[in-house]
């Protein structure tokens, strides 16, 4: 049984909501070419110009990053996992879709569970008192429905969804993982068994007590043909981590939290696959192309301020119980 993650915190005791390129454009030259003189010359076509990238504001002093709070109007509470860049020079911060999700814990379809629309307001909380309003202007759950997506395996597992950021909340924005560094870039080789993760919790539940937020793990396998991964950590998920990043031993962004599981695997936690879901976002989503923000920091599995022992994976499910 799969549901909602130690995902988004929707109200006083209850539980959270569910819980898997930039393209180049070449310029066009053009000839000078003699034409009749009842035709007019066209100027040659010329590629749009790139935006600039943004000027990163310090990763010591940053108020907004991977791991600050999300509350979606009409949603829940959550922690966001990644940076993520427009082709326009748009940033976002990514969220879990059903952090937007209106039904019950327990629907965890993206292709039928009810979500807020896209347009939403979110309410970004970052460090030091900074809060700052953005706009779910993608959600994998919105896009399959609107779509009609049938795969089930795509349903199941497709929970992602963007928060685009005012400019005062880019101003000071850094695309750190705390305490870890990276990304490193995307992973695209899965997690497989016994693969060691890196999480960032952040949830109101803690208390602000931040030595808890982060997380080593061990994965117990892919599933959904690579579009999910069934990780245990330390100390699992609680109510408001949903869609917290996960990093491999690389420092590579492997995906992000989406569900509790209470079976077969109890209090496993369920990642979504982000290569899957960035590409699901790139060909069927509005944004035009997407990318991940790497990091402006090396990442360390053995980051200081942390306890080693708390650090070390835990021993999860026997070899083969994620099958």
């Amino acid at each position: 049984m799969r549901v909602g993650s130690g995902g988004a915190v929707r109200g006083p005791g209850s539980w959270a909501r569910r819980a898997a390129v930039a393209a180049a454009v070449a310029g066009v030259a053009a000839a000078a070419v003699l034409l009749p003189s009842t035709a007019s010359a066209r100027p040659a076509p010329t590629a749009p110009a790139a935006a600039p990238a943004p000027t990163w504001a310090p990763r010591e002093g940053a108020a907004v990053h991977p791991g600050v709070g999300t509350t979606t109007q009409g949603g829940g509470a959550c922690t966001s996992n990644f940076v993520f860049r427009g082709g326009d020079g748009s940033v976002y911060l990514g969220q879990a879709a059903h952090c937007a999700g209106t039904g019950q814990s327990s629907e965890t379809d993206g292709c039928t569970s009810a979500t807020m629309p896209a347009g939403t307001a979110v309410t970004v909380r970052g460090d030091r008192g900074f809060t700052a309003t953005g706009t779910m202007v993608y959600s994998s759950w919105v896009t399959m429905q609107r779509r009609g997506e049938t795969d089930p395996t795509t349903c199941a597992y497709n929970d992602f969804a963007l928060v685009k950021l005012p400019p005062e909340a880019v101003a000071v924005t850094n695309p750190t993982v705390p305490w870890f560094g990276g990304p490193t870039g995307v992973a695209t080789g899965g997690l497989p068994e016994g693969a060691q993760t890196f999480s960032y919790g952040n949830s109101p539940v803690r208390g602000g007590v931040s030595a808890l937020s982060p997380k080593a793990g061990v994965s117990a396998g892919d599933v959904g043909d690579g579009w999910g991964h069934i990780v245990y950590t330390v100390s699992p998920g609680v109510p408001g981590d949903s869609g917290s990043a996960f990093l491999d031993s690389s420092g590579r962004a492997i995906g992000l939290l989406s569900t509790l599981n209470l079976a077969p695997l109890p209090v496993s936690n369920g990642v979504s696959d982000l290569s899957r879901v960035l590409a699901y976002a790139n060909t069927h989503g509005d944004l035009g192309d997407l990318s991940l923000v790497d990091g402006t920091a090396p990442f360390t599995s053995t980051p200081p301020g942390v306890a080693v022992e708390d650090l070390a994976p835990p021993a999860g499910p026997p070899v083969g119980a994620a099958s």
